[in-house]
C-alpha cells in the first residue's frame, strides 16, 4: 500500500490512508461545518457523597469527579469516563478524543474508566445509552460526550477564575493549562478540579467546529493498545478470583429443544467436579475446579434431549422453504415506486436472477463467558457484553433480586461483531452460579458450544426481475427477498405493518440511513418471511451485506445485458443521489476505472449507503485453474466526520478481511435440525495469504454522523463476485465461493 496523500474532489477533503504505510500525524479530520454552536444540556450537580467521587487518586484517596465524564488527579492525569463497550473497533479512544477535544486537556495524560450499567442507573442515566451495535458507538453519542468535555472545560476556567478573582472570559486554556491574559498567570486543571466540583454545570455550552479540532479528527495512537502487547488486559475468559469455580454449560443441539435427563452420578466422582446442575429446560452444565475438569465431566455425562420438529430440518428444507417465498403473495414492502408489476407483465425482455446467502457464525476470537458471584443479598457479574444495561436486566431477573442488588462489571472484549448483543449467556451464567451461593463461578463455552447456539446470521433467497427498454435504461425492478426475520425472533414489538425493517436495509426510500441511492421509476422490494427453526441474530452488518449482494451484483447483469459499462450504467441511476455517487466515483478512479488493468487482472464495483454512511469499493482479481486471488480493493468512504483518521482506515481494512471470510469460506449448514460446523476446521476463516492489499480513501463532506465499522463489509464480497464476473464470464449468485466452479466460460 502507498503511504497517505492529501487531495480534493467536489465532495470535500479527501484523505488517503494505508494501513501498513501511515504516517502519524498525518491526515486532517472531518469537513468543515457551520461555525461553532451552543447546545443546551444538563447533567446532574456533581455529588458531593462518596457515591460520585472516583477512587484512586495519587495520594490513594478519592478524587472529586469534574463531572460523570471527567475526573482529573491532582498529578494531572485525565480520566475519561467510557460507556460504550470496546471490543477492537477502537470507538474507545474515539469516544475519549471527543471528550479531550472540548475539554482542551493534554492527550498525553489522558486514562480512561469503563462505566457499569447500575452506576448509570442511580445516576439517572447521566452517561445516556450504553449499548453498542449497529456502528453507533461515536455517531450516536458523540453530541453529548463533546458537551460533557465542554462543560468540563467551562467548570475547570471558571474555578481557576474565581481563585484569582478574574472574569472566565479572560481566561484561555491550552493542554491542561489555563492562562489568564491581563496578568500572565497559570494554574493547571490538577490544581483547581477538585474546586471546579463545587461549581454549577453550565446550561449550555458552545462546540467547537470541526474544522479547529486539535485532539479529535487526528490519527492518535488508541488508549487500549498497551495493555494488550503487554498481556496484562483481563478478558472476561481470563478472570481469577479466590475460590472460584469453573462451569461448562451444553444445551440441546437443535435449538427449540430441551432436556429431557441426565445421570449426574455417572461423572460426580470424575476428578475436580464440584456439581452437576439442570440449569434451565435446555441446558446442563458441570461445574469443576477448572474448565479442563468440567469440559472433561460434561463430555463424558449422558445426557437425553429431546429434540423436537426441529430435528428434521436440513439445509436442504430449509431452501425448499425459502424457494417457496420467492413467488408467494406477501404483505411486507419495503421500498416502492410506480407500478413494477404492471410494467413487468407488458415488458417484452424481462431479465431474471435468483440469489441466496447462507447462515453464517459470529465466530469471535473470545468465546462466550460471565463470572458471576451470588448470594442472597447481592448478585455481581464480570460479563463482556455489548449491552451492558439489558445484561444488568438479565442478571437481575435470573437472579431473582431487585436491580440495585445487581452490578454488571464492564469488561473489554475480545471480538464480538454483534453475538454479545443478546444476554442469554449473562443469564445462563446467573442460573448456574444461584446454585451456587457465595462463591465465584466463571461460566466459560466450549468453542464448539460457542458457535452450535449462536445467533446466525439469517438465511435468505432473493429473485430480481427487471426489464430494460430499448435504449437500454432500467424501467421496472421487483426486488423479493424471502428468509429469516431477526425482529420476529429477538423483537417481536419491532414489527411494523411492513415487517422487519432491517430486511430491507440498504434498500429503502431516500431519506433513510440505509437508502437504495439509485432512481428507478418502477419499484417494488418486498419481503416474505420465513422463518426456519435456526436462531437468527446482528451479525456485524446485518442485513445490508446479503442486500448489496443481490442488488450490487444483478445491477452489474443489467449493464452486461444493456451493453453498458458497470459504471456507465450506475451512473444514470445515480443522478439524484450525489453523495452515493462521489464515492462510487472516488473508488473507481482509485483502482484506475477505464484504465487496462494488469494482464489477467479484473475489476468490479459495488456500492451501498449503510449504517449513516456512503460506502463503495472496486476490486482487482485474478482467476487461475478455478482459483481466485484477490489482489487489491479500493474503498471509499464518506461518514460525514472522522474523528480518528486511523481509526477508520483500520476499522474498514478489518471490515473487509470479515467480509471476505465470509463470501470465501463462511457457510453454516443445518443437518438433523442441527449446526453442523461446530469449530475452525469446518468454518474457515480468510488466511494472511488470502488478504488483499487495501486503501482506504475517506471523503467526509460534513453535516451528518455516520458508522464506519459494518458499512463496508457489505461492499466487498459485490465488488469481488462482479470482478470473478469480468475475469470468468459466470455469474456467482450464491456464496460462499469454496462451493463454486470458477472455472472460466468457454466462447
Amino acid at each position: 500500500m502507498t503511504s497517505q496523500t492529501r487531495g480534493e474532489t467536489s465532495t470535500g477533503p479527501v484523505a488517503r490512508l494505508s494501513r501498513r504505510g501511515f504516517l502519524a500525524g498525518a491526515g486532517a479530520g472531518a469537513g468543515a461545518a457551520a461555525g461553532a454552536f451552543t447546545l443546551a444540556f444538563s447533567f446532574p450537580q456533581p455529588a458531593r457523597a462518596a457515591a460520585q467521587m472516583a477512587t484512586g487518586g495519587a495520594a490513594g484517596g478519592p478524587v472529586p469527579e469534574v463531572n460523570a465524564w471527567v475526573v482529573i488527579h491532582p498529578d494531572e492525569a485525565v480520566i475519561i469516563r467510557i460507556a460504550r463497550a470496546e471490543m477492537g473497533q477502537g470507538s474507545l479512544t474515539g469516544l475519549a478524543q471527543l471528550v479531550a477535544e472540548e475539554l482542551d486537556c493534554d492527550w498525553a495524560k489522558v486514562r480512561f474508566e469503563l462505566v457499569k450499567p447500575g452506576e448509570n442507573r442511580r445516576r439517572q442515566h447521566v452517561w445516556r445509552d450504553q449499548s453498542t451495535g449497529g456502528s453507533r458507538a461515536i455517531r450516536g453519542s458523540q453530541e453529548y460526550v463533546r458537551m460533557g468535555g465542554a462543560a468540563a472545560r467551562t467548570m475547570l476556567v471558571q474555578a481557576a477564575a474565581q481563585g484569582w478573582g478574574v472574569k472566565p472570559e479572560d481566561c484561555t486554556v491550552a493542554k491542561g493549562v489555563i492562562t489568564h491574559g491581563p496578568s500572565g498567570r497559570s494554574t493547571t486543571y490538577g490544581a483547581v478540579a477538585a474546586a471546579a466540583n463545587q461549581i454549577a454545570p453550565p446550561a449550555a455550552v458552545a462546540l467547537k467546529d470541526p474544522k479547529n479540532w486539535t485532539i479529535a479528527g487526528k490519527p492518535l495512537k488508541r488508549l487500549d493498545t498497551a495493555d494488550k502487547l503487554n498481556g496484562s488486559l483481563v478478558y472476561g475468559t481470563d478472570i481469577s478470583m479466590p475460590g472460584m469455580l469453573v462451569a461448562v454449560p451444553k444445551a440441546c443441539p437443535v435449538h427449540g429443544g430441551k432436556l429431557a435427563s441426565f445421570d449426574a452420578a455417572a461423572v460426580a466422582g470424575m476428578r475436580g467436579v464440584k456439581h452437576v446442575l439442570r440449569v434451565d429446560d435446555e441446558t446442563v452444565a458441570v461445574v469443576a475446579d477448572s474448565f479442563w475438569h468440567a469440559k472433561t465431566a460434561l463430555d463424558a455425562l449422558p445426557i437425553v434431549w429431546n429434540e423436537g420438529p426441529g430435528a428434521a430440518v436440513s439445509s436442504t428444507t430449509i431452501a425448499e422453504m425459502l424457494r417457496e417465498g420467492l413467488s408467494a403473495d406477501t404483505p411486507y414492502i419495503g421500498n416502492k415506486a410506480g407500478d413494477a408489476k404492471a410494467v413487468l407483465e407488458k415488458a417484452g425482455r424481462i431479465i431474471e436472477a435468483d440469489y441466496s446467502y447462507p447462515y453464517q457464525n459470529h465466530a469471535p476470537m473470545e468465546v462466550l463467558s460471565a463470572t458471576v458471584r451470588w448470594t442472597p443479598e447481592r448478585c455481581d457479574a464480570w460479563a463482556p457484553t455489548q449491552a451492558a444495561e439489558r445484561a444488568l436486566d438479565a442478571v437481575a431477573e435470573a437472579s431473582g433480586l431487585p436491580a440495585e442488588s445487581c452490578e454488571v462489571h464492564t469488561m473489554r472484549i475480545g471480538g464480538s461483531f454483534g453475538r454479545r448483543v443478546v444476554t442469554d449467556y449473562v443469564r445462563m451464567a446467573v442460573l448456574i452460579a444461584r446454585q451456587v451461593p457465595g462463591i465465584p463461578v466463571k461460566m466459560m463455552w466450549t468453542r464448539e458450544e460457542d458457535m452450535a447456539q449462536g445467533r446466525f446470521h439469517p438465511v435468505t433467497q432473493c429473485r430480481l426481475r427487471a426489464s430494460l427498454d430499448r435504449a437500454g435504461n432500467l424501467e421496472a425492478l421487483h426486488m423479493r427477498i424471502s428468509g429469516q426475520s431477526i425482529m420476529a425472533y429477538a423483537r417481536p414489538s419491532a414489527m411494523t405493518a411492513n415487517g422487519d425493517p432491517l430486511v430491507f436495509q440498504g434498500l429503502m426510500p431516500d431519506g433513510a440511513e440505509m437508502a437504495i441511492g439509485y432512481t428507478i421509476p418502477n419499484l417494488l422490494i418486498d419481503h416474505a418471511m420465513r422463518n426456519p427453526h435456526i436462531r437468527p441474530g446482528v451479525w456485524r452488518g446485518v442485513n445490508l451485506n446479503q442486500n448489496a449482494v443481490y442488488l450490487e451484483c444483478f445491477i452489474d447483469e443489467l449493464a452486461h445485458a444493456a451493453g453498458a459499462d458497470p459504471l456507465a450504467f450506475r451512473r444514470k441511476l445515480m443522478a439524484n443521489h450525489p453523495k452515493h455517487l462521489a464515492v462510487l466515483e472516488v473508488a473507481a478512479k482509485g483502482i484506475g476505472w477505464g484504465t487496462e488493468p494488469a494482464s489477467g487482472v479484473h475489476r468490479g464495483l459495488a456500492q451501498v449507503m449503510g449504517f449513516g454512511s456512503y460506502v463503495a469499493a472496486a476490486a482487482e482479481v485474478s482467476v487461475s485453474d478455478g482459483r481466485v486471488k484477490i489482489h487489491r480493493i479500493v474503498a471509499a468512504t464518506d461518514p460525514g466526520h472522522i474523528v480518528n483518521p486511523q481509526q477508520v482506515e483500520a476499522q474498514i481494512a478489518g471490515s473487509f478481511a470479515y467480509g471476505l471470510s465470509a463470501m470465501l469460506h463462511g457457510e453454516c449448514t443445518v443437518k438433523d435440525g442441527r449446526i453442523e460446523q461446530q469449530n475452525f476446521d469446518t468454518y474457515n476463516v480468510l488466511r494472511l495469504d488470502e488478504m488483499p492489499a487495501v486503501e482506504v480513501i475517506a471523503v467526509p463532506s460534513g453535516g451528518f454522523w455516520g458508522g464506519v465499522g459494518e458499512p463496508t463489509i457489505a461492499v466487498a464480497a459485490p465488488a469481488v463476485l462482479n470482478a470473478i464476473f469480468a475475469a470468468t464470464g459466470k455469474r456467482i449468485r450464491s456464496i460462499p465461493l469454496k462451493n463454486a466452479d470458477l472455472r472460466k466460460v468457454q466462447s
